[in-house]
Order: structure tokens, then sequence, then C-alpha cells
């Protein structure tokens, strides 16, 4: 097993970190990095050793929601939709709607306007239900709105594509993994050239790390679309994975070209640098991404980083890059870590 991006520091920069309030855990005798995946071994290096190869980590892909809400049933949507609303109100038959010469009598023009306006209010419903917008509504209800816009027929065509994805997340997030996989599937047969659903089929092996699939999921996505920034990004955390930093380097940089102020990107890009020993341009790459969110702890911890694992510039500026990364987000300091009078410093997991 690869060891962690570790590398041994001056004393100096453990105390800087712990004067900035950092936490650092002196309890860890054999000198691994919490963060580090389980084996992994941070034995202290000889101070003139270049950096050893990071352990390869997962693509971080994620389904999150927030708690769902309490919510009445949903209406029951009819099958044959107006006729069944127009029974519900006493509807009449086609005699009674063509008696007289000036049509339907306004009565009648009235109960049909209200059935519409309620069909339209229960529908809405049951759509807003589905497509989850706030990402709160309980995911049976999510699947059951779904469904019966499906089973129902309220949409039709390569339009049903969206709801089965739709559906398909709810499924995922519920751990209904085959159900999830089925409506991915039908979606994309549906629409066949819809970039977006490659995408989204591609985030769930993804998360079954089946790299295989989702890489070509994510390259037939970005092949209908070479602008598609969240595939271009989870393609180039795949290639990171599997130790290809060129590829996902250069994914990074295309997913830039069309969101340059995108300050995750760039900071991505430069822990990619980082992890190629290209230390110079990590440091470029973090101070691009600090001038566009100068409160984004992870990048000032990785410019420290880069800067004093590289040996660039002054030791004080990496020390007070890596003391404001802490202290914008002390949860970096585990990266932070001692043995005796010997400091060590790794690198989080992008």
């Amino acid at each position: 097993m690869r060891r962690p991006f570790c590398r041994q520091l001056p004393a100096l920069l453990l105390l800087a970190a712990m004067a900035a309030g950092a936490q650092v855990d002196n309890s860890n005798q054999n000198g691994q990095s919490p963060g580090s995946p389980p084996g992994a071994s941070a034995t202290p290096t000889d101070a003139s050793s270049a950096p050893t190869t990071p352990a390869t980590t997962r693509p971080q892909v994620t389904v999150s929601g927030k708690a769902p809400r309490a919510e009445q049933p949903l209406p029951a949507l009819p099958a044959d939709e107006f006729p069944q609303c127009m029974r519900k109100v006493g509807g009449v038959d086609a005699d009674v709607r063509n008696l007289g010469p000036g049509g339907p009598p306004p009565a009648l023009l009235l109960e049909e306007k209200m059935c519409e306006e309620q069909l339209n209010r229960e529908k809405h419903i049951v759509f807003e239900a589905c497509v989850d917008r706030s990402g709160d509504t309980a995911l049976p209800r999510v699947i059951q709105a779904c469904t019966e816009l499906l089973d129902r027929k309220i949409v039709e065509g390569s339009a049903r594509s969206s709801v089965l994805t739709d559906r398909a997340r709810a499924y995922l997030a519920q751990g209904d993994k085959q159900h999830a996989l089925d409506d991915y599937n039908e979606a994309i047969r549906l629409a066949p050239h819809n970039a977006e659903l490659y995408y989204a089929r591609g985030v769930f092996y993804a998360l079954q790390s089946d790299d295989a699939a989702a890489l070509r999921d994510f390259d037939t996505a970005i092949g209908m679309n070479s602008r598609l920034v969240p595939a271009l990004r989870q393609r180039a955390k795949i290639h990171q994975a599997r130790g290809s930093f060129g590829d996902a380097r250069a994914d990074y940089s295309q997913a830039i070209g069309v969101q340059p102020k995108s300050a995750a990107l760039w900071s991505e890009r430069g822990y990619v640098c980082l992890r190629q020993h290209d230390y110079e341009s990590a440091v470029r790459d973090e101070a691009q991404a600090i001038q566009l969110d100068p409160k984004l702890a992870r990048a000032y911890f990785l410019r420290g980083a880069a800067a004093a694992f590289g040996g660039l510039g002054d030791r004080a500026d990496a020390v007070s890059d890596i003391r404001t990364g802490v202290r914008l987000d002390p949860s970096l300091d585990r990266y932070v870590t001692s043995k005796g009078k010997t400091a060590f410093l790794a690198l989080p997991p992008l």
C-alpha cells in the first residue's frame, strides 16, 4: 500500500499551527496521520528525501438532503383526468353541453373552469413532490409522486426521462440500487442524446465504486457536451484516484476554461499539481483560488503545504497559510501531527 503524502517539517510549523488553535494529537505513537487510510504508515522520512506518493482515495460523490418535513398525502390524480373531474363535480353529457344556440350554459363553463384549476393544482403538488427542489421531501413521497406522474401518463415522450431521473435519485438515496439503475437506464433509452442523463448514471456507478462504468458514462456525457463541468470534475476525481494525475489535471483545466471564476476548481487542480510534485503550479492555482474565495480554508492549507514541500519562498509564509487554513476550518488540524520533536504535514483528501 502506498504511504500517505506526508512530509517531515520543522517543529516550528507544528508550534505555529498549535498557536493558531490547532489540536495536534501527540498520542499517535506510530506517527500516522489521523487522515491517513487505515493501515497506512506515516513513518518519519529523512529531511532530504522527496515526499512519498500519497495513498489512493476514492472520488467524493455524495447524495445528501435535508430532513424530510411532515406533509399532507399526495392527491390521487385520476387516470383519465378531466372526465373524472367533471363527473365528480356533477358534469353533464354532450347533449346538455351543446344545448341551445349559445353553447354550454355559464354554470357548466364555470364548473369546467373550476375542474381545470383543481387538476392543475393537484398536478403541481405532485410535480413539486417528485422534483423535490428543497431537498427535504420524504423519499417515499418523492417516489410515490414520480410514480404517479409516470403511471398516470401525466408526462409523455422524452420528458419522462427527467421524472425517471428524479425517481432514480430517490431510490438511490433510499438504498434501492437496482430500481435506481433501472430508472437511469430507461431515462437514457428515452433520451439517448441527453448528456446530463449519462452524467447522472455515471454518478450512480461512481457511488458503487464501479469506476470503469462511471468513466464510460462520463466520457459519453463529455463527448456530447464538452462544457459539462460536473462530468469533467467527477472524471478528474476518478483519474486522480487511479493515479492518472495528468488526465485529472487536463479535466480540471478544461473545466476551469468553462468556469474560470470557480475557486473550487482552481484549488482542486492545485491539489493535483501538488500530487504531481509540481509545487510552483500548485502554489499559483491555490493563490488564484484564494483570490476568488478569500475564505476557502483548503486553498490556504494546500498553498502552505505546496510551499513547504517544495521549499518555495519564505517558510514563515507557509506557516501563515497553514495557520489561516486551520483557523478557517479547524478540522484541518488533524493533518498536522507530531512525534517527539518532529512535525509532519499530510494532505487532506480531495
